[in-house]
């Protein structure tokens, strides 16, 4: 997977929408969706005003290897210049390219829209989806895109697997954060505890955060495996604890150093 090297002279950096990620749109749209946003957010910087044509030629001189070309490269859903994974896809680059595109054509057609097939066509779709906006002025074409995107399930039909995945990787990037903060007290401020008395409330002053917050990254250690809650000499339902009540937090490290760096690798370029 190659890229352009940086263009002499080049006049802005390139802008990622912070929803990109979360909404899922990445495991629903050819490759080129992801460069395509990038194209977009830079393209709603309020510095700038015309074509995502005008954009490409000020900053890649009209080329960009990682978008296909330019705006009218032909979508794909795999890199043609990667290594095939054929344990992952033993059927090989050519049917599984025509099955996404058999899945991605039914989907797009159930729901009432065109099936794209160049980047410019997919950029059409954002604006009919509403992840941009693009609006004539005075001074020019002016692009913008709306602090959250739409999300594809509000949108498409997407499959039970596919809507389970992608609400799988939502709730994890909502909760990672919180896991990670109660993680990072237990370990540098706690040194690794076995157990320890506390309560969401004392919890929630040590981390930043609040109790509802808390109980989040508690219930999700419990959940893992890497912790138990108990009050008295009874396991104890985190989801349940009130703020005030204190509870042992009894810590089962081995497991979470086993166990925590596989499960929080994300998804693969290539998903």
């Amino acid at each position: 997977m190659t890229d352009n090297p940086p263009v002499l002279g080049q006049r802005r950096d390139m802008a990622m929408h912070n929803d990109w990620w979360a909404s899922g749109w990445e495991h629903v749209l050819p490759r080129q969706g992801f460069p395509l946003t990038m194209l977009i957010g830079t393209a709603s910087q309020p510095d700038f005003t015309g074509s995502l044509d005008d954009l490409l030629q000020e900053i890649f001189e009209g080329h960009w290897d990682m978008i296909g070309g330019d705006l009218d490269g032909v979508l794909t859903f795999s890199w043609p210049d990667e290594e095939w994974d054929y344990t992952e896809a033993p059927e090989g680059r050519e049917a599984c390219e025509a099955n996404r595109w058999e899945t991605f054509g039914a989907m797009l057609t159930a729901a009432g829209f065109p099936v794209p097939t160049t980047v410019r066509d997919l950029s059409e779709l954002y604006l009919m989806w509403g992840l941009a906006r693009r609006e004539e002025t005075p001074d020019g074409t002016r692009w913008s895109m709306p602090a959250a995107l739409p999300l594809p399930g509000d949108l498409l039909p997407l499959d039970a697997d596919l809507t389970k995945r992608l609400d799988w990787i939502r709730w994890t990037m909502r909760t990672g954060p919180l896991v990670d903060g109660l993680i990072k007290y237990l370990v540098d401020d706690l040194g690794e505890p076995q157990e320890v008395l506390t309560s969401l409330d004392r919890l929630a002053a040590a981390t930043g955060r609040d109790a509802d917050d808390v109980r989040i990254a508690v219930a999700e250690l419990v959940e893992a495996g890497d912790a138990q809650v108990h009050r008295g000499k009874q396991q104890a339902d985190a989801e349940r604890l009130e703020a005030h009540q204190r509870f042992r937090l009894v810590m089962n490290w081995d497991h979470f150093h086993e166990t925590r760096m596989r499960l929080s690798v994300g998804p693969t370029a290539s998903d």
